[in-house]
């Protein structure tokens, strides 16, 4: 008798700092370089069945220091570099407004994470945030979502939780490979 496979969750990456190295305003395609574990943890979540999004704040465009074609190139670097035979990402959100703009896509929007719960038909317990910046925690917090946070990136995300008063609500790894164990015990335990 085979076991019933779970219900695929989604979970929703940062980019910069969380599955690349962080280069400020990047916009060069030969500086993405893969953070340790990304490719192996990726590969693990999509073998367990889990349905996986970018969704990545690029205030360069904004600003007008680069055009939006230049993140869409280096995403498809990231993508070439991770050398999935099918598509990792099911669906990629660039935002590119800066702080001073008016705020769509802009973590900590829930606006795109809404959106995918909406067109999956699934709830907020459904559905995990991951990166290396509050934001990023903070928009799984305005989604009602699973949000877990890893420190690859340059921010202190443990001070900063402890800054925003939300230390006890999200986890927080030191490296991906915690990371993937962590998103595949909670997604499990949550099915």
């Amino acid at each position: 008798m085979s076991t019933p496979r779970q219900a695929s969750k989604l979970i929703v990456f940062d980019r910069d700092g969380t599955l690349i190295r962080h280069v400020p305003y990047l916009c060069d395609p030969t500086q993405v370089e893969l953070l340790p574990g990304v490719r192996e943890g990726l590969s693990q979540l999509k073998l367990a069945g889990h349905k996986l999004f970018l969704h990545t704040n690029q205030s360069g465009v904004g600003r007008g220091y680069f055009p939006i074609e230049a993140v869409i190139r280096c995403n498809e670097e990231l993508i070439r570099k991770l050398d999935f035979d099918t598509n990792v990402f099911e669906e990629i959100c660039i935002s590119p407004e800066s702080p001073q703009q008016v705020m769509a896509y802009r973590k900590p929007s829930p606006r795109f994470g809404c959106e995918l719960l909406v067109r999956y038909r699934l709830a907020p317990a459904d559905m995990c945030y991951v990166g290396d910046n509050l934001t990023d925690l903070l928009t799984a917090s305005n989604i009602g979502c699973q949000g877990v946070g890893v420190n690859t990136g340059v921010h202190d995300l443990d001070h900063e939780l402890t800054q925003a008063g939300l230390t006890d609500k999200f986890a927080v790894c030191q490296d991906f490979a915690q990371v993937t164990a962590w998103l595949l015990q909670t997604m499990r335990d949550s099915a």
